[in-house]
C-alpha cells in the first residue's frame, strides 16, 4: 500500500448529475492483483472478479487493462453480458494513486467509464472495514499501513512509507528479519535453530545460494519468508521475538491513530489473523475482523461520489 493522507477524487466531475449508471464497480487495485465487486444501481452485490496487478507503479494503461479484465469476469460470474462502459460507475482503491502525475494519467486513460472516483487502497480498506463509518484500520500483508477516519470526517495515515524503510509488521518486514537471523547463524553470531534452518533451505541450502537469493530479493520475495517465521514461533526464540516485535509495531500504529482507544479497530490483510495472537493483550481484545474489504469500500466511495454529484 502506498503512502497518502489527503483525499483524492479522480475526475469528480464524471459523477455529476446526469450520469445514469446501471451498474457499480468497486475496485481494489494492488501491486500483485486486482479484485472487483459488481453491484446493481441500488448497491446490491451481484458478483466478484479478479485480474492482474493494477497498482499504478506498473503503468496506468496496464492498470486499466487489469481492472477491465476483472470487471469482465465479474459480469461473467453474474451471468450478465458486460454493458457499454458508459453504463458503469466505478470506484477505485489504488496503490500509487497518491502520486499526482500517475493519478492524472490514470484519469486520462479512462476508457469510457461514466462515473469515476479513486482513492488510496488504504482509504478504501478503511471504508470497507467499517462500512464507511469512523474507525481505525491496520492492513497487514506484503506491506503494511494504518489509517483512521474520525467522526468529524478527518483522516490520517501512519506507516505505509514503503519497502524497505517502513512496512513494519508486514510480510516483507518479517522476512527481512528472518534473513538477518540466518546471516547471523551462518556467521556464528547466533546459534542455528529451526528458523535459520528453514530459511536456509528456502534460499538454496548453502551460503553461496543465500548470497544469490539476497541479490535478487525484493519486497515480494522477502514476504515469502514470513510463513517460515510464523511456523517456527513455537520452537525458535528468534522467531518468537520477531512476531512479538511485529505485535508491538502494530500497537504503535494503533496508538498513533487513536491514542484514546475510542474508535473501533479492524485488522485486515493476509497476516491479520495469524499475527493477532502475538499482539499485546489489550490490543487483541480491541481488534476485530473487518466488516467488508477494500473492493466493497471502493463501492461505498463511488456511491458517495455520485450522491455528492447529484446535489
Amino acid at each position: 500500500m502506498a503512502q497518502g493522507n489527503s483525499a483524492l477524487s479522480v475526475d469528480p466531475g464524471t459523477a455529476a448529475a446526469g450520469a445514469v449508471c446501471t451498474y457499480l464497480i468497486g475496485v481494489d487495485g494492488g501491486g500483485t492483483g486486482t479484485r472487483v465487486v459488481l453491484a446493481n444501481a441500488d448497491g446490491v452485490l451481484l458478483s466478484r472478479g479478479a485480474g492482474g496487478p493494477s497498482g499504478l507503479v506498473h503503468g496506468r494503461q496496464r492498470a486499466w487493462e487489469a481492472i477491465l479484465t476483472a470487471t469482465l469476469e465479474a459480469f461473467e460470474q453474474a451471468g450478465l453480458v458486460m454493458p457499454a462502459l458508459s453504463q458503469i460507475a466505478m470506484g477505485c482503491g489504488l496503490a500509487g494513486i497518491n502520486n499526482a502525475q500517475w493519478a492524472a494519467e490514470f484519469t486520462a486513460c479512462n476508457p469510457g467509464v461514466a462515473a469515476l472516483a479513486a482513492e488510496t487502497d488504504a482509504y478504501t480498506t478503511l471504508m470497507g472495514a467499517h462500512r464507511g463509518q469512523p474507525g481505525v484500520v491496520i492492513a497487514l500483508g506484503t506491506g503494511s499501513v494504518g489509517e483512521v477516519l474520525q467522526p468529524d470526517g478527518q483522516r490520517r495515515e501512519v506507516g505505509g512509507w514503503g519497502f524497505p524503510v517502513s512496512d513494519e509488521a508486514s510480510g516483507a518486514w518479517l522476512g527481512m528479519r528472518a534473513a538477518n537471523h540466518l546471516q547471523r547463524a551462518l556467521d556464528g553470531r547466533t546459534a542455528p535453530d529451526t528458523l535459520s534452518a528453514a530459511v536456509l533451505q528456502h534460499c538454496g541450502g548453502d551460503k553461496d545460494a543465500v548470497f544469490a537469493w539476497l541479490g535478487q530479493a525484493n519486497q515480494t520475495r522477502y514476504a515469502e519468508l514470513a510463513p517460515l517465521v510464523l511456523a517456527a514461533a513455537d520452537n525458535s526464540a528468534a522467531a518468537l521475538r520477531i512476531v512479538q516485535d511485529a505485535g508491538l509495531e502494530v500497537q504503535a500504529m494503533a496508538d498513533a491513530l487513536d491514542p484514546q482507544h475510542q474508535l473501533p479497530l479492524a485488522l485486515c490483510g493476509g497476516l491479520a489473523a495469524v499475527l493477532k495472537p502475538y499482539l499485546p493483550a489489550d490490543l487483541q481484545a480491541r481488534a476485530q475482523a473487518p466488516l467488508g474489504d477494500s473492493a466493497e469500500g471502493a463501492l461505498i466511495l463511488i456511491q458517495r461520489s455520485m450522491q455528492l454529484g447529484r446535489r
